[in-house]
């Protein structure tokens, strides 16, 4: 007869008490799983937003796509810099993230209106093609999901509370009849 060495079967409730247990212990993966999201619907459409850029080619514009990038790419450095395993979290480093997060909203910001200007010139307007309306979209997106990184880092500690006041023990039978333990040390 073979022995086997299975774990039991998790239920759903073992799987998201395991995960309030690990966003318990770094509640920073919030602000991350934000910005990683923004990266990604960024990134993802790189080739609309370049096609944008010549198609409508005015000034910074090369620029504003190129800073957006590299800040974004940054942004994920300085953020794991900022939150080391199982110590304070170092302030300087998230001043920095602000501020490197505050850049690119500025060039988001810039590149938005650079084709608002481009559609609505009077002498003469760009029509509006898919690419540029995908730009259009995905830069305003990406200046939203920005926008909500940054207000989740600033709230970390707020909701970083919260989150430690969730009960995630478990309940383990035949616990509630054992007694208080003396250790006065009294013979």
């Amino acid at each position: 007869m073979a022995q086997t060495n299975a774990k039991p079967r998790r239920g759903i409730k073992e799987v998201i008490r395991k995960f309030f247990v690990s966003l318990k212990r770094s509640p920073q993966n919030i602000a991350l799983v934000a910005l990683v999201a923004a990266f990604l619907v960024y990134s993802l459409n790189l080739a609309s937003i370049a096609n944008t850029t010549t198609r409508i080619n005015t000034s910074n514009m090369g620029q504003c796509e190129f800073g957006a990038m590299l800040f974004s790419i940054l942004s994920f450095v300085i953020f794991l810099r900022c939150f080391p395993k199982r110590q304070k979290p170092k302030y300087v480093m998230v001043g920095l993230l602000i501020l490197t997060l505050g850049l690119v909203l500025f060039t988001d910001i810039i590149y938005v209106l650079r084709i608002h200007q481009a559609i609505n010139n009077p002498d003469d307007p760009i029509a509006i093609t898919d690419f540029i309306s995908t730009a259009q979209s995905v830069v305003s997106v990406h200046i939203i999901l920005i926008a909500v990184s940054i207000l989740l880092i600033l709230l970390l500690p707020v909701y970083g509370k919260l989150l430690r006041k969730i009960n995630t023990s478990i309940e383990v039978e035949g616990n509630e009849s054992m007694g208080a333990i003396d250790i006065s040390g009294e013979d």
